[in-house]
């Protein structure tokens, strides 16, 4: 027979794991394009089609590694002048959002 105090654990582990999506904010495409045409544009083009031959393409790229690379230069853990700059004042929401309007770009790729 199962305690009440492992049935209230129980509940309320699962009652915390149903809440989580709940508290987060949704990954919104059209905020991440109007932040990106403030601070991306420049290097990585309207459309996330690099401008400079130093910087990558980022139209198309999953949102979940772009979420981390982010991240990483806002920490200090991956390295670049010009993105530690760019990246520290982001909050996890404009991260999410930028993630997003990247992802949602879609691209095709055709032989010449």
């Amino acid at each position: 027979m199962t305690s009440f105090s492992t049935l209230a654990r129980l509940g309320l582990l699962l009652g915390c794991a149903l809440a989580q999506p709940l508290v987060a904010q949704a990954r919104d495409p059209v905020a991440g394009q109007a932040r990106a045409a403030a601070l991306c544009v420049t290097c990585h083009g309207p459309l996330g089609l690099s401008q400079l031959p130093n910087a990558p393409n980022l139209a198309g790229q999953p949102a979940i590694y772009t979420v981390e690379q982010l991240k990483n230069y806002r920490s200090g853990k991956r390295q670049h002048e010009v993105m530690a700059v760019i990246a520290k004042p982001l909050t996890d929401q404009e991260i999410e959002d930028l993630a997003a309007w990247y992802a949602s770009i879609q691209i095709s790729v055709t032989p010449k």
